[in-house]
């Protein structure tokens, strides 16, 4: 992560039940959890982009990526790998919301933050010695629709890095030049796959993919990171799996995740490993089957040109 790999930091206190998400038993449902719509249907995040035109910088920034490197599952059973959510609700006692101290409070929503030090986070150890890597904490409060997300979180979830407030029922992007828990200054969560989505055979939204450098940022990104380097892509740029690549050999559960990456895409969202894209940890995983995603390379990808889909700047709603 990154306001040049920058770090969070978080504080609160609440009941807590790590959940999975539901896709509310309809067979084309649009991404929910615990029963709440993950932004409105015409959010970037929910538009198809399999029709949209390929960017003219397309073979540049894959070529950047590279072309014969393979892409990587980043999740899996294991916690100590992906990216675990929480939703907090009421429960005997009622949420305690505190505020939190970001080091980068400047482009950090004031909050508070229902956090405590029972919330699951990223790497699973909240002893930041042993686990000092981006250290996310999401956090999903049904009640009022809203997603509290937080970079390096430590000190019991009193300090972070930063941290970013999304309402599900709105296409309201933060503002302009900040960040959020990602580089980007993207939500986290809408972008991960999950297992319980994955198994339904149906999951329509965009995913998250990280890559070494980039080169400034674009719509519906707000923000860049780390030094800039000619040639390769912005922050916000949508990838895809090519509509010609064969999925028909993978497992029910690949093959969702693959058509997804046909249907709505990739967006590159912080600096990390090229074609490492995420997930939510969960021992359901096979992580046997996971490792068969590791045969695309960057030859089976392109770029589309997502600007016409673009309706306001400072907002995350979509044209079709």
């Amino acid at each position: 992560m990154d306001k040049s790999f920058r770090l969070k930091s978080l504080t609160i206190s609440v009941s807590v039940a790590f959940c999975s998400l539901a896709v509310a038993g309809i067979a084309n449902a649009q991404q929910t959890i615990a029963g709440v719509k993950v932004f409105p249907d015409n959010n970037v995040w929910n538009t198809k982009i399999d029709a949209r035109a390929v960017d003219t910088n397309s073979d540049t920034y894959v070529n950047s990526l590279g072309r014969t490197r393979h892409f990587h599952p980043d999740w899996g059973s294991n916690p100590a790998y992906g990216i675990p959510y929480n939703i907090v609700q009421d429960g005997k006692k009622p949420l305690k919301f505190i505020n939190v101290s970001f080091d980068y409070d400047d482009e950090s929503d004031v909050g508070p933050y229902p956090v405590n030090s029972k919330l699951k986070i990223e790497g699973d150890n909240w002893n930041a010695k042993k686990n000092p890597g981006d250290r996310h904490v999401l956090m999903i409060h049904p009640a009022t629709k809203t997603l509290y997300e937080m970079f390096y979180v430590r000190k019991n979830a009193k300090e972070a890095g930063s941290g970013a407030i999304f309402h599900l029922d709105s296409n309201a992007l933060r503002p302009d030049g900040w960040t959020s828990a990602d580089a980007a200054g993207l939500p986290i969560f809408p972008a991960l796959i999950n297992y319980d989505e994955a198994a339904s055979g149906v999951i329509k939204h965009a995913f998250r993919m990280t890559c070494t450098r980039t080169k400034g940022y674009v719509w519906p990104a707000r923000h860049l990171a780390g030094a800039q380097t000619d040639g390769w892509p912005p922050l916000g740029k949508r990838f895809r799996l090519k509509s010609s690549f064969n999925i028909s050999s993978f497992s029910p559960i690949n093959r969702a995740i693959l058509t997804a990456m046909k249907e709505y895409g990739l967006f590159i969202c912080d600096h990390g490993s090229n074609w490492f894209v995420q997930g939510t940890s969960d021992p359901r995983w096979d992580d046997d089957d996971l490792n068969a995603l590791k045969a695309l390379t960057g030859n089976d990808f392109e770029v589309i040109n997502e600007a016409p889909m673009m309706v306001n700047p400072d907002s995350g709603q979509a044209n079709p």
